[in-house]
């Protein structure tokens, strides 16, 4: 099993494919990545060698791409940057709300969480 930037890669899965488990590495970065190594895009994780996934590591850290920790920690900062000098993204986020200008009056359920209905009260029964 190959650990690529503190990631334990799944083993079955073409190398191409198992780089984007790491987070900030997508499909174009996961091709240069190889392409710039020299690795076959076919090649399953558990056939690597040693070499391979050293010479993987060291273009990650040589090329200076952000992953990981360093990328989760500044998207975050860059979150609490908007909160805290007021911008309408940062309002939106603090109220979990759609960022980017989409409906909410009807969607948006993933980002609002489940619906907290308001003022269904069931009606009291009729005096006799």
């Amino acid at each position: 099993m190959a650990r690529i930037a503190g990631v334990d890669l799944p083993k079955n899965k073409r190398i191409e494919t198992a780089l984007t488990y790491v987070f900030g590495v997508g499909d174009s970065l996961s091709k240069a990545i190889l392409s710039e190594a020299g690795v076959n895009p076919d090649t399953r994780v558990f056939n690597l060698t040693e070499q391979e996934a050293y010479k993987i590591q060291e273009i990650i850290t040589t090329r200076r791409i952000k992953v990981e920790g360093d990328l989760k920690k500044e998207v975050s900062q860059n979150i609490k940057r908007l909160k805290d000098i007021g911008c309408y993204r940062g309002l939106r986020h603090r109220k979990n709300l759609p960022l980017r200008g989409q409906r909410t009056r009807s969607n948006a359920r993933t980002r609002k969480g489940p619906r907290k209905t308001v003022g269904a009260k069931k009606a009291a029964p009729a005096p006799k």
